[in-house]
């Protein structure tokens, strides 16, 4: 795995210090923030880097630091600055991030880490709750 980073110009959705661009190969560019460790992801490029080897190692921060911003209200997207929605991930809904559907979405630290790694209990929490016919 080869990655890369230097300072961005957008700041962070949450914290508001300065992000850090992060690459992974040639054909990846997110965002990461140099404070909290949240991470932006262009529209598509969570999907991306979910799918590589080792993609969740670029979400270096630890959940603990990553809750701690679970309260912040109104964040506003760092592209146009709309506000976003706050949603639950369909597949794992006890992680939650927000998005703007026009541009891309943000995760707290260590979000994306539980997001790339499906657990079992994720798995049984869908049967669980699949409808029953």
């Amino acid at each position: 795995m080869e990655y890369d980073s230097n300072v961005h110009s957008i700041e962070c959705p949450k914290c508001g210090h300065g992000m850090e661009e992060v690459s992974y190969g040639s054909d990846l560019l997110i965002d990461r923030c140099t404070n909290c460790q949240g991470i932006w992801f262009d529209k598509g490029e969570a999907t991306l880097l979910k799918s590589k080897w080792m993609g969740e190692a670029l979400d270096t921060g630890k959940a603990s630091e990553g809750r701690k911003w679970d309260s912040v209200e109104n964040v506003a997207c760092p592209r146009c600055g709309q506000e976003m929605n706050k949603v639950s991930d369909p597949d794992q809904p006890h992680i939650f991030y927000e998005v703007c559907q026009e541009h891309g979405m943000y995760l707290d630290a260590g979000e994306f880490t539980d997001l790339a790694n499906e657990t079992p209990a994720d798995w049984f929490r869908k049967i669980f709750k699949a409808p029953r016919g």
